[in-house]
């Protein structure tokens, strides 16, 4: 059951290779955080809800890494990087690639903003090495895994 009904926006410049991801939880900024780093937290939200997720290694620290995997009955989807700044309450960026696309780095930064009254405003950039690769990772069905993702991130935060 969904906790909330905010929106999720997700925008993409036509002129620059970006995607932008906003959001507002009614959830307090520490949370929040938690589940973007600690892995028995992002395993339980990360993702679209038909997939299983496994957890290689995640170490959400400056200079840490990731690799995960979603799994369904036509496969396993591996994805890996680098956490180049954790930031407490505040601040991550990070790479991302899927291993299906290894030469596809994208560069990713997400705020956590305090909004007051146990609410915060998370805002997600994607950066990608070109337009063409960034109008590929929006056909790929990112859209739902987001949408999905944060509706059990919602979920979650109920339970914290």
């Amino acid at each position: 059951m969904n906790q909330t009904t905010n929106p999720t926006s997700i925008t993409a410049d036509p002129a620059l290779p970006v995607i932008r991801i906003e959001r507002e939880f009614d959830a307090p900024v520490h949370n929040l955080f938690r589940a973007h780093t600690e892995a028995d937290l992002v395993k339980q939200w990360l993702g679209p809800r038909r997939l299983r997720m496994t957890i290689d290694r995640f170490d959400a620290v400056t200079g840490g890494g990731y690799r995960y995997a979603h799994h369904d009955e036509n496969g396993t989807y591996s994805f890996y990087g680098s956490f180049h700044e954790v930031r407490p309450d505040e601040r991550i960026v990070q790479t991302f690639t899927w291993e299906g696309m290894p030469d596809g780095v994208c560069l990713e930064t997400l705020t956590f903003e305090d909004l007051g009254d146990g609410r915060t405003r998370l805002v997600g950039t994607s950066t990608f090495e070109s337009v063409d690769a960034r109008d590929g990772a929006m056909a790929s069905g990112m859209e739902v895994g987001i949408n999905e993702g944060y509706e059990q991130l919602d979920e979650l935060m109920g339970r914290l």
